[in-house]
């Protein structure tokens, strides 16, 4: 014996399977069976399920969501149209074929009165314990209990109804029964007389298919030509160009909040204070017909379409944004007979505690949606195994994978064992998805070519009802890396192209050096030959016409007027032979080849013949290192020029020059505190002299950069700066030499 969760009590016999429920029994034993089955065993699961054992197997019982009605529980046909719950939980259906009946504690009751029985029902409705029935041919007839009597009343054309086919009824809040005929317009009864709206006055069609009073007292009627409303008697149309997707309106329905839904030919609408819309997103079957439509106390739509059974979150239809497991379609496994609705007015309604009823082509069908609620049990998910190229990995202890894996396939299930084949699966690998998957039924996901790396497979399941589980099921793995895909090899492999790049560099770096070395040498041959023929033929010329003019002079009087004359001739050819002196000096340098840049600059005051009022230094940052032949010569020449500007052109009483040794360049500098350059001087040079020009082309040849600065009252800076592969010979690399460089000396 096993008492279950809805305190029935069941009895497993050698003869069946008894069940006892508020003091009867019933046998759930397949009398169609030869022999009796014998039960040995019973169990209820965790999501409600009873499961029976016996000698010949097991069996599943389960509750359905839906109890269904037709012929094998003693209704007279399996097609039903309208029904209509009154206030006393009586259920009054009406077959398609003829007849009007009730349910009332699982007893089905027929009404014979006022020949109904022989008469097709087409709406049923009433309100304050009125009923009112539209009949095909016999008209309107209104029922009432009057001392535990039936008492029936039909009123037809001949008592001011429209038309005797009346297709839909509805029984406003002021009392009025508005009656919508097949061809004849809608009638409205008020005290004892009838009066009759047509397209003559507004009404958009003769055929109404679906009354509703709104909750500002609007009358809403569903025509095949539109949607019509009356309110303060004027008459307001809505077609398709106002947003309804069919002209063709089915039915009506109004929601908790006050909205307004319109079943149409071509799916779904609703009408709010902005208008007619149709529901965004909507899936497939919202865009079907629509036949019924109702709401729940929990705020769910109940929808009946030519092919749906649905019911879908009223809220999140509005606004467009229905999500995963807030749709739900119904089908023949939740308990009803058909899916497909029923075209009758109030085909799918609410009754009073709540309950959906609903007519389908093949019975009358109920569902409590409380209850639904309360016995929706999540879906548990165990992840079964994980393969790599068809090798099953081991899940005991930390889960490892060889690489590389070209495919890596997760298997895992569902624990529901009520509806499995409803059960849907959402999936994440972290970090290499960006997200959850859609919603699948299949038990397994792949991946291909994945990197190797730490990673977390989650995965989280839906049950039936389209409740998912928040508890995710989740496993961490690891792929193992290749040799090649370690960090350490990594790391090797990009100091040793790091190595390589610094041995491409440091070639490149000499090749141009020894061009530019090739170059120097060239140029400085080519000067030193040009010195030498001026000094043995222009300077030899220059100093043979001067001493034959000093023995012409020397042979004049005294008193000669000429030999002013000549003297002052005599001074221009001896500053021309020194300037032409000091030039063929810069153009060869021997000297300076002898020395280094700190003695051949000290020796620069002596051969100038600076005067004793101007202070000369020379100032050496860091340690002296040896200097590349043509670049020394370049250097020196620059620092020559930038001394003699000062000596002669500045007017300073102090001259500076530093010579600065670093790992990074040779920087040399001299500074004056004179009267500065002008600034079109500084730009362009003086007039007829190629000083600042020529020692920027220098600079520029060798690959150095050459500044300077200068104010009036600040004196002038020229500083020359050379890359230290240019420079040295072999440039600083330790930190012994590069401390050496930090050293200074100054000499004067």
């Amino acid at each position: 014996m096993l008492a279950d969760r809805h305190s029935n009590l069941w009895v497993g016999l050698v003869s069946g399977l008894f069940r006892v429920n508020a003091g009867r029994d019933s046998n759930l034993d397949d009398r169609k069976r030869s022999s009796k089955r014998r039960v040995n065993a019973l169990f209820e699961d965790r999501e409600g399920n009873l499961w029976a054992g016996g000698p010949w197997g097991i069996e599943r019982w389960r509750d359905s969501a839906f109890l269904s009605f037709g012929k094998p529980e003693g209704l007279p046909s399996d097609r039903n149209g309208p029904i209509y719950v009154d206030s006393a939980r009586r259920t009054w259906f009406a077959p398609l074929k003829a007849g009007l009946f009730w349910l009332e504690r699982g007893q089905r009751i027929q009404v014979a009165d006022a020949g109904l029985a022989g008469d097709v029902v087409y709406t049923i409705g009433g309100n304050n314990g009125d009923l009112w029935v539209g009949r095909q041919r016999g008209g309107l007839t209104h029922l009432r209990y009057r001392g535990g009597a039936l008492v029936t009343e039909t009123f037809t054309r001949a008592e001011g109804l429209a038309q005797n086919s009346v297709y839909s009824v509805y029984q406003s809040r002021d009392g009025s029964v508005w009656a919508g005929t097949l061809s004849g317009g809608v009638s409205r009864f008020r005290a004892g007389r009838f009066t009759t709206y047509s397209i003559t006055n507004g009404l958009g069609s003769n055929t109404v298919a679906s009354i509703l009073e709104g909750t500002d007292g609007t009358m809403w009627f569903a025509t095949p030509n539109g949607l019509r409303a009356l309110s303060d008697d004027r008459w307001r149309g809505y077609t398709v160009k106002d947003g309804l997707p069919s002209d063709e309106v089915n039915c009506l329905a109004e929601d908790s909040g006050g909205n307004l839904w319109i079943g149409t030919e071509s799916g779904l609408a609703f009408l709010t204070v902005n208008g007619i819309a149709t529901p965004r997103n909507a899936p497939g079957p919202l865009h079907e017909p629509v036949f019924g439509l109702a709401e729940d106390k929990s705020g769910w739509l109940w929808i009946a379409t030519a092919n749906h059974v649905m019911r879908v979150k009223r809220d999140k239809l509005l606004r467009g944004v229905i999500a995963d497991g807030e749709l739900r379609e119904y089908t023949i496994d939740d308990g009803l007979r058909s899916v497909e609705g029923v075209q009758r007015d109030r085909s799918v309604v609410a009754d009073p505690v709540g309950r959906i009823w609903l007519s389908t082509t093949s019975g009358l069908s109920m569902v409590d949606p409380a209850q639904l609620a309360n016995s929706s049990t999540p879906t548990i998910v165990h992840i079964e195994a994980i393969s790599a190229d068809n090798n099953i990995i081991d899940l005991h202890g930390p889960v490892r994978i060889p690489a590389p894996p070209r495919r890596i396939v997760f298997t895992y299930s569902g624990l529901s064992l009520r509806e499995p084949d409803r059960v849907r699966f959402r999936y994440e690998l972290e970090p290499y998805d960006s997200g959850w998957s859609e919603p699948v039924a299949v038990r397994e996901a792949a991946y291909t070519n994945l990197s190797p790396g730490t990673y977390r497979f989650r995965v989280i399941a839906r049950n039936s009802d389209g409740v998912w589980n928040p508890a995710q099921t989740v496993i961490g793995f690891e792929i193992l890396p290749l040799f090649w895909q370690t960090w350490w090899f990594r790391l090797v492999a990009l100091l040793i192209a790091g190595m390589g790049v610094l041995l491409l560099y440091h070639l490149r770096l000499r090749q141009l050096t020894k061009r530019l070395n090739v170059r120097f040498e060239e140029r400085l041959a080519e000067r030193t030959r040009i010195a030498e023929q001026l000094h043995d033929t222009l300077l030899q010329g220059f100093l043979s016409a001067s001493m034959q003019l000093h023995v012409a002079v020397d042979n004049l009087p005294g008193d000669s007027a000429a030999k002013h004359s000549l003297g002052r001739v005599l001074e221009l050819m001896r500053q021309v032979i020194d300037e032409g002196r000091i030039v063929l000096q810069g153009l060869r340098s021997s000297q300076a080849w002898s020395l280094n840049l700190e003695q051949a600059f000290s020796q620069i005051g002596q051969e100038l013949d600076i005067p004793d009022e101007i202070m000369f230094r020379v100032i050496v940052d860091g340690q002296p290192w040896p200097l590349h032949p043509v670049s020394r010569d370049e250097i020196y020449r620059i620092g020559r020029e930038a001394l003699t500007n000062a000596f002669r052109y500045s007017g300073a009483n102090q001259v500076d020059l530093e010579i600065e040794y670093s790992t990074k360049q040779l920087r040399l500098s001299v500074r004056d505190n004179g009267c500065g350059i002008e600034p079109h001087t500084l730009q362009s040079g003086r007039e007829g002299y190629g000083g600042l020009p020529g020692m920027r082309a220098r600079a520029e040849r060798i690959g150095g950069r050459l500044r300077v600065w200068s104010g009036s009252s600040a004196g002038t800076e020229v500083e020359l700066s050379v890359p230290r592969h240019v420079a040295f010979q072999a440039p600083p690399s330790n930190r012994t030499q590069r401390w050496l460089f930090r050293k200074r000396r100054v000499s004067g």
